[in-house]
């Protein structure tokens, strides 16, 4: 039996980029959770409802944001007050330029008065 020489096809390498020698820049969390809480209507940015929304860094935690290839998912708390989409589409607006080029999802998971704004933001 003789063996044929030549090329042979790539192995697939699940753990591999789909593009290689392509990489996309990683977007900064914290610039992102940073323009996000400075939308109007936004009191807080959350964990999420079991606390694990976060991008972990080294040295800590940026939480309410979460870095996926090809999605940013921000969880916020609204002020009680202004129309949500309409606060939903500043938070997409002010983050995009930062996204690289991903979709930006928005998740409110509650809606506060002023005074509960604080509170919801630390837990």
């Amino acid at each position: 039996m003789t063996r044929r020489r030549g090329r042979t096809a790539p192995r697939f390498d699940p753990a591999a980029p789909p593009n290689p020698g392509v990489t996309r820049p990683r977007p900064d969390a914290g610039r992102i959770a940073e323009a996000a809480a400075s939308c109007p209507g936004v009191a807080a940015l959350t964990r999420g409802p079991f606390g694990t929304v976060a991008t972990y860094l080294p040295g800590g935690s940026v939480p309410g944001v979460c870095l996926r290839d090809e999605a940013i998912e921000i969880h916020v708390a609204v002020r009680y007050g202004r129309p949500i989409p309409e606060i939903v589409a500043k938070v997409r607006e002010a983050v995009s330029p930062l996204s690289g080029d991903r979709r930006v999802d928005v998740m409110v998971e509650d809606v506060t008065n002023t005074e509960e704004a604080r509170k919801v933001g630390s837990s």
